[in-house]
C-alpha cells in the first residue's frame, strides 16, 4: 500500500475516537503530503469576529457540533481568529493558465485550508477559510476578502447545492470587524468553504512546470485514492484518472448551461479535479438568452462567454493531460496518442450529458433523433427575442402541467410557434404526463440567484449593514422548484434600471 492509500484508509473507530474531546474531528491527509505541495501558515487574527450565517444543515451532515460553531471560539475559528485543535493550516501551491496565459506559481493567496473532516456518512471534506490573511502565495496582496464576494459565493454555491449541481459549499460567513481596501474601504469578511478537495488542474501544472514527475505521480495517486478509487483497478490507472475527471467536467458544464450559469473565470486554477464548481468570483446567470453573453469585467475578449464554456473545459482538460504524459508512457509519442484519444471523446461525452438535460427540460423521457434540433430551435427563438431564459422554461413546465398548448405566461410569437412542435413531441412520449412534469420541475428551477437580486443583497449588507435580504434570498433558493407567495419578486427579470452588466472578481 502506497503513502496516499495509507492516508486514505483510516479505520472508522480511529475517526470516531478523534471526535471525542475536540470541537472539529479533523483527519488531515493533504497536510501529510510532501512540503512542496503547500506552505504551512496560520490564519491572521482579526479584530472583532461576528457570525453572519451558519449553514446548520451542512454542519449536521459533516457531524460538526453546531452549538460549538456558534460559541465565541467557534465564531473566532470561522473568522480566522482561532485555530482549533487538530487543524493543520496550510496554503496550497498551484499554477494555472489565466485567460490562456500560463502563470507558473499562483497558490492560495487569500485562503487557508484548516484540514479535513470525515462525516458520519464517510464523506471526506476540506474546511477552508477564504479571506483569512496573507500567505506566501499572496503576491503582495492583503489576503483578505471583501464582504460582497463572500456573500455572493455563499448565495450561489448554496443555490447550486439545492439544484443538485456539484459544487463547493458554504459552511459559514463571518464579519471580521475590519476593512479591506480596494477602490474604497469595504467591510471585510471570511467565507468558510467546504469542498470534496481543493486539488485543481493548476495543482498538477505547478509540478509539471518544474519537471517534478515524482510529485505529479504522488499527486495523481492521492487524487485516485481520494476521488477515483476505481481507476486503481484499471490497466492504466493514470489514463483512467484523466478519463474520470473529464467525465465529471463534461457533466458539470452541461449542468451549468442548463441553468444559464456563466462562471466568468474558467482558468485552469479554477477547475476542480473533483468535478465541483469552484471559485465563483465574477459569476452570473443569464436573464435574456444570449449565447455570447459575458458579465465578467476582466473577460474583455469573451473567452469565457456562456456558450464557450464547453470548449474551454476541453482546453483546460488538455492542459491536465499534458501534465500526466510522463505517467501514461515512457514513450512520448505513445503518451500523447493515449491522451489525445481520450480527449477526443470529450465532445461526444458532453453532448450526451447536454442532450439528456435538454430532454429533461422539455419533459421527454424517450429518445428521438430530432430532440436536439427541437431544443436548439427554442434557444434560437429565445436568442432572437431576448426572452428570459429561466422564465421561459418555467412557463413551459406550467404549460405541460396544465395539459394545454397555452402558456401561463405570455411568450414571444416565435416561441409560441415552436410550442406546436414541442406539444406534438411531448404527446408522443410514452411516460405518464405527471411523471414528465415532475422531471421538468426538477430541471427548470423557478428561482435562481438572479444577478440583480444578488446585488441587492450585497448592497444592503455592505452599505447599510442589513443582512435580512441576504438571508431571505438564501432561504428561498433552498427550494428552487417551489415559489412561495413572498418570493414572487425573486422570479421577475430585472427592470431596465436593475440590469447587471458587469460582475467583478473581488480579489
Amino acid at each position: 500500500m502506497g503513502l496516499e492509500s495509507a492516508l486514505m484508509s483510516r479505520m472508522t473507530d480511529q475517526i470516531t475516537n478523534e471526535r471525542i474531546g475536540q470541537p472539529i474531528p479533523f483527519d488531515n491527509t493533504y497536510a501529510r503530503l510532501p512540503e512542496p505541495f503547500y506552505a504551512r501558515i496560520p490564519p491572521t487574527p482579526v479584530k472583532n469576529p461576528e457570525l453572519i450565517r451558519l449553514n446548520e444543515p451542512l454542519a449536521a451532515d459533516m457531524g460538526l457540533d453546531i452549538s460549538w460553531l456558534r460559541s465565541p471560539a467557534g465564531v473566532a475559528m470561522l473568522a480566522g481568529a482561532h485555530v482549533p485543535p487538530g487543524a493543520e493550516p496550510l496554503a496550497a501551491a498551484y499554477a494555472g493558465h489565466q485567460f490562456g496565459n500560463f502563470v507558473p506559481q499562483l497558490g492560495d493567496g487569500r485562503a487557508i485550508l484548516l484540514g479535513e473532516v470525515v462525516g458520519p456518512d464517510g464523506t471526506r471534506r476540506d474546511i477552508q477559510l477564504k479571506g483569512s490573511g496573507p500567505t506566501p502565495f499572496s503576491r503582495g496582496g492583503d489576503g483578505r476578502a471583501a464582504l460582497g464576494p463572500v456573500l455572493r459565493e455563499y448565495i450561489v454555491s448554496e443555490a447550486f447545492a439545492a439544484l443538485g449541481i456539484p459544487t463547493t459549499r458554504a459552511l459559514a460567513a463571518a464579519r471580521t470587524g475590519e476593512y479591506v481596501f480596494r477602490d474604497a474601504a469595504i467591510p471585510g469578511a471570511v467565507l468558510t468553504r467546504v469542498a470534496s478537495s481543493h486539488v485543481r488542474v493548476g495543482t498538477f501544472q505547478y509540478f509539471a512546470a518544474r519537471g517534478d514527475t515524482p510529485a505529479i505521480k504522488t499527486l495523481a495517486d492521492y487524487v485516485i485514492d481520494r476521488h477515483y478509487p476505481d481507476a486503481r483497478e484499471e490497466p492504466q490507472p493514470y489514463l483512467a484518472l484523466f478519463k474520470a475527471v473529464m467525465k465529471r467536467q463534461a457533466s458539470l458544464v452541461a449542468q451549468w448551461l442548463h441553468v444559464g450559469f456563466i462562471h466568468g473565470v474558467m482558468n485552469t486554477d479554477n477547475m476542480s479535479i473533483a468535478g465541483e464548481t469552484i471559485d465563483f468570483g465574477p459569476c452570473a446567470f443569464l436573464d435574456g438568452y444570449d449565447p455570447a453573453k459575458v458579465f465578467s469585467s476582466i473577460d474583455r475578449q469573451g473567452r469565457y462567454a456562456y456558450a464557450n464554456q464547453p470548449r474551454i473545459a476541453q482546453w483546460n482538460l488538455a492542459r491536465l493531460a499534458e501534465t500526466l504524459l510522463p505517467l501514461l508512457s515512457d514513450d512520448q509519442e505513445t503518451a500523447v496518442g493515449l491522451a489525445q484519444d481520450a480527449l477526443d471523446g470529450f465532445k461526444s461525452q458532453f453532448d450526451a450529458y447536454y442532450l439528456d438535460g435538454a430532454r429533461a427540460k422539455l419533459g421527454l423521457t424517450t429518445i428521438e433523433t430530432a430532440d436536439r434540433t427541437l431544443f436548439d430551435d427554442l434557444l434560437t427563438a429565445l436568442s432572437a427575442t431576448g426572452a428570459d431564459y429561466t422564465n421561459t422554461f418555467r412557463a413551459l413546465t406550467e404549460t405541460a402541467d396544465a395539459g394545454s398548448a397555452e402558456t401561463i405566461e405570455p411568450m414571444p410569437p416565435a416561441v409560441s410557434q415552436w410550442l406546436t412542435h414541442w406539444r406534438a413531441r411531448f404527446d408522443r412520449d410514452s411516460a405518464a404526463p405527471p411523471e414528465r412534469v415532475q422531471l421538468m420541475r426538477r430541471a427548470n428551477p423557478s428561482i435562481i440567484p438572479r444577478n440583480h437580486r444578488i446585488e441587492e443583497a450585497i448592497t444592503a449588507a455592505v452599505i447599510d449593514g442589513d443582512f435580512s435580504f441576504f438571508h431571505a434570498l438564501t432561504d428561498a433558493l433552498a427550494t428552487p422548484d417551489r415559489v412561495r407567495p413572498q418570493h414572487i419578486h425573486l422570479i421577475q427579470p430585472p427592470a431596465e434600471n436593475e440590469k447587471v452588466t458587469q460582475t467583478f472578481c473581488g480579489t
